[in-house]
């Protein structure tokens, strides 16, 4: 039945403003607004429709594409939309595509690394869309090792231009969404040669196709690189392959900002340091763990809201079978990512302060904490994006077989999601940069105070002497002994691997033996920081009835969740005894209870429309069977009772005439 809330007994069971939680986890009332108010404006206007999307062939899919971002642009100008208003709209039409390289890679990268000069000419005819760009970094033999990229920019003083180049078919840069059929410039990266001398790698301002007709330019060879995993998912995106033949450009179009090449070939390093290339990086993995809170929010609103609808075994006397929602074994699988979810929010709005604070800093010449923001940010892009790619599959599961159908929205979103596990940093790669950083934080204990999150290493010995103390279920709910325990086990095996290391002669051939115990380490601090900064944030003021008591809960899952999950850690490093983790086990068990009434307002707090959740189970009115019964019809393979091919095929086999069909 259409306009009845099958879900409204569950929502009334809410012991919380939810309104007041949708301010908390937009983060103020203004973000809510906006993003309120763009997610309607994309959800009623039918140009953005996107249930047939994974029904499409690859050339009709993306010309679709191109159209819904020529409708965005047309009304991000007509409605003369801010910046953070267009953010929201491309953000909630769901669909990548060539403008999210543009606006999130090739202008930050122009306004990261250009000089005065550069920005000026390149920044405004980007910011109109008069010319598209895309970042070209990535290479068919090289990804995570920048420094072993293979196209090469040679100076040529004669003319004062740079020669591109791809000497080898490895050096193909190969990926760059954008790059393969739309984008009239790129960013590239590459080998700098001077006067025969390698001097890094750098990014170089370069137009790939006329602006006229759109053809590649003289000595450039591009095209895309072909379908990718899933249905629609990523394949809506061109990324591509490009080739450069001894390419020229004029010299004032390599990014100059930290280091300078004249006319006559001398190299000049700047005034500004090199380090402010961190600061984009750091900017760039603040946003992908925001979006790992988004993709994984969504998915939790979908797998809660139907593990609610849905009913299995239980019925007594005939009475209504039980809720999937109430089997301990649901809980204890789907509460832990709701936690996540909000966990993963809270902690990407402290990276985004983190950010401005960094940024102030590096304006006033301040390099003292970027280490450390930058080891963070690694560290915090790895673990938030594996966790989420994990737990998007994890609800797929949770909804049964009906998850494994396109329209319950999450086999397009695990497809879309699962590439920001290596795109900006292998996630494994980056876990072990953190793991540099600790060892190096812990060589240095004797003479130099560690800073931000790697504070509590300042406190090693304690953490290392003085073991646990709770005894009762109830002291596990203490913020103190929580942060705690994930203090000692950071610090015990981060100094563990430190002290391991120093046996050997050779240090990096011992990094390269405890390679993954370096890697355990680095998440055990790094989920350290999400803990800390959740507990952080419940400390603050926050607003509404019921609210901050709901979050607590929440907090407290996601910290025993993963005490439960690493119990070998805690044990194995002499901090918990098994009492102990059984204690917390025993806590774990009744917080599941205690979100249970909540659940589903938790998720409705997410303000998720049903056109961006594009998902028939995860529907806000719970109403699923009707839709997936009328979805199916839908399905161009249901456009006749007889299949085409039926009779050619089919047909013989049936009729025994299979020596005279037509194969």
């Amino acid at each position: 039945m259409e306009g009845v809330d099958y879900l409204s007994d569950e929502r009334n069971k809410a012991q919380f403003d939810v309104e007041a939680m949708k301010v908390a986890w937009a983060g103020s009332r203004e973000t809510l607004e906006v993003s309120d108010r763009m997610a309607k404006l994309v959800a009623n206007d039918p140009a953005f429709e996107k249930f047939t999307r994974p029904m499409l062939g690859r050339k009709e899919l993306f010309k679709n594409t191109l159209k819904k971002a020529a409708y965005a642009w047309k009304l991000i100008v007509n409605l003369r939309l801010s910046e953070e208003e267009a953010k929201c709209l491309r953000f909630y039409i769901d669909e990548p595509a060539y403008t999210d390289l543009h606006w999130g890679m090739f202008i930050p990268a122009i306004e990261g690394q250009g000089t005065e000069e550069q920005k000026q000419k390149w920044l405004p005819l980007a910011q109109k869309m008069q010319i598209i760009g895309c970042y070209a970094q990535t290479e068919l033999g090289h990804g995570s090792n920048v420094q072993g990229l293979e196209t090469t920019a040679t100076f040529d003083p004669q003319t004062d231009e740079f020669v591109l180049h791809s000497p080898t078919l490895t050096s193909s840069k190969w990926w760059p969404g954008g790059l393969g059929k739309v984008s009239t410039h790129a960013v590239i990266y590459a080998r700098l040669i001077v006067n025969g001398q390698f001097h890094g790698v750098h990014g170089f301002i370069v137009q790939l196709r006329s602006l006229e007709d759109h053809s590649p330019l003289p000595g450039i060879t591009v095209g895309d690189i072909g379908l990718k995993f899933g249905n629609g998912a990523y394949n809506t995106m061109d990324n591509g392959v490009l080739r450069f033949d001894h390419v020229r450009i004029p010299r004032n179009q390599m990014l100059m900002r930290v280091l300078q090449v004249t006319k006559e070939g001398k190299i000049k390093q700047s005034d500004v340091p090199r380090q402010l290339i961190y600061g984009t990086m750091v900017y760039v993995r603040q946003t992908i763990v925001a979006d790992a809170s988004k993709a994984l929010s969504r998915a939790v609103c979908i797998a809660t809201r139907y593990s609610a609808v849905r009913r299995q075994f239980g019925s007594r006397n005939g009475g209504p079978e039980t809720q999937v929602i109430d089997y301990k074994t649901q809980q204890s699988r789907l509460f832990p990512l709701l936690a996540s979810a909000y966990a993963f929010r809270f902690v990407g709005e402290w990276l985004k302060w983190l950010y401005m604070d960094v940024k102030q800093r590096l304006a006033a010449n301040d390099f003292s904490t970027l280490p450390e923001a930058h080891a963070c940010t690694a560290g915090l892009k790895s673990l938030t994006t594996t966790a989420t790619a994990d737990g998007i599959e994890e609800c797929r599961k949770l909804c049964g077989g009906h998850g494994y159908l396109v329209s319950s929205g999450l086999p397009e979103l695990f497809a879309v999601y699962i590439p920001a596990c290596t795109y900006e940093g292998d996630n494994v790669v980056l876990l072990l940069q953190v793991a540099r950083f600790l060892v190096k934080t812990v060589s240095e204990l004797g003479y130099k105070k560690p800073v931000g999150t790697t504070g509590y290493m300042g406190r090693a010995a304690d953490l290392l002497q003085n073991n646990c103390a709770i005894q009762t279920v109830e002291e596990w709910l203490n913020p103190d002994a929580v942060v705690e325990a994930f203090e000692a086990r950071a610090a015990r095996m981060a100094v563990s691997c430190g002290q391991r290391l120093a046996k050997f002669e050779n240090p990096e051939e011992g990094f390269a033996e405890l390679a993954a115990d370096l890697v355990e380490a680095s998440v055990a601090h790094c989920q350290l920081i999400v803990v800390s900064k959740f507990i952080e944030k419940l400390q603050q003021e926050i607003p509404g009835k019921g609210v901050k008591e709901s979050l607590e809960v929440l907090c407290y899952v996601y910290a025993l969740f993963l005490v439960h999950k690493h119990q070998g850690d805690f044990l194995a490093t002499g901090y918990l005894t098994p009492k102990q983790a059984s204690l917390a086990n025993d806590q774990l068990r009744t917080l599941y209870s205690k979100v249970r009434p909540n659940a589903i307002a938790l998720v409705d707090a997410f303000n998720y429309t049903d056109h961006y959740l594009g998902s028939i189970l995860g529907r806000y009115d719970g109403n699923v069977y009707p839709k997936l019964y009328e979805a199916a019809w839908e399905d161009p393979l249901n456009d006749s009772d007889v299949a085409d091919g039926f009779h050619q095929y089919v047909q013989p086999i049936l009729k025994q005439k299979l020596h005279s069909a037509k194969l």
